[in-house]
């Protein structure tokens, strides 16, 4: 009984000495999502990561064979779903991906590259806690086939060619901005005018 006491005692004081540990840190960093991660936090974060993930899911093999059209098909998905934090060439070079805490990693690199697929299936699917990847597992089988082409998509991402780059940059979602620019365009080609701003009246 003595000994469960004490363990029970000195857990709690480890507890409270990480918490200021914490505290410690929040407090000489702040809570600024634009201070970049040191690195230390970056590879305890890694690694958080990687036991995260169950070993058989990091485990599985792409049930997908690669091929022209599969690779076709997660470009397509990503233009649409990834581009917008991961940027086309898959750099993390967006407003979003530089502004998030921790920033969007280049995916072209070795600490992405370097993970299974099967790990790169599992972020897709389930997103990592605490970062700005959520999960897009949609528990369907054509999710699953989805995200698997994304996967192959990834592979391909460092020696993505000049031609996907700009195929990429038309399917881009568009803002509303844009759209309305577009549909001004067609209107004056059409011989219509384009709407004027109202005039502001001095008060």
């Amino acid at each position: 009984m003595k000994s469960l006491v004490k363990a029970l005692v000195l857990l709690a004081a480890a507890t409270v000495v990480l918490m200021l540990v914490v505290i410690g840190w929040l407090g000489s960093r702040g809570i600024s999502a634009r201070a970049e991660p040191g690195r230390v936090e970056t590879t305890v974060a890694r690694t958080m990561r990687r036991l995260a993930i169950p070993r058989d899911a990091r485990n599985r093999e792409n049930p997908v064979a690669a091929s022209p059209e599969v690779i076709a098909a997660g470009m397509a998905h990503w233009a649409d779903h990834c581009a917008a934090c991961h940027a086309n060439d898959g750099s993390g070079d967006t407003d979003m991906g530089r502004n998030m805490y921790p920033r969007a990693p280049d995916m072209r690199l070795a600490a992405t590259q370097d993970l299974t697929d099967g790990e790169l299936f599992w972020i897709v699917e389930n997103g990592v806690k605490f970062t700005g990847m959520p999960g897009w597992g949609s528990g369907t089988p054509e999710g699953e086939t989805e995200s698997w082409h994304l996967v192959h998509f990834i592979r391909h991402l460092p020696e993505v060619s000049e031609r996907e780059l700009e195929e990429m940059e038309s399917l881009n979602p568009r803002s509303p901005a844009e759209i309305r620019q577009e549909i001004e365009e067609q209107r004056f080609l059409q011989g219509g005018d384009i709407p004027q701003e109202p005039p502001t009246h001095a008060h």
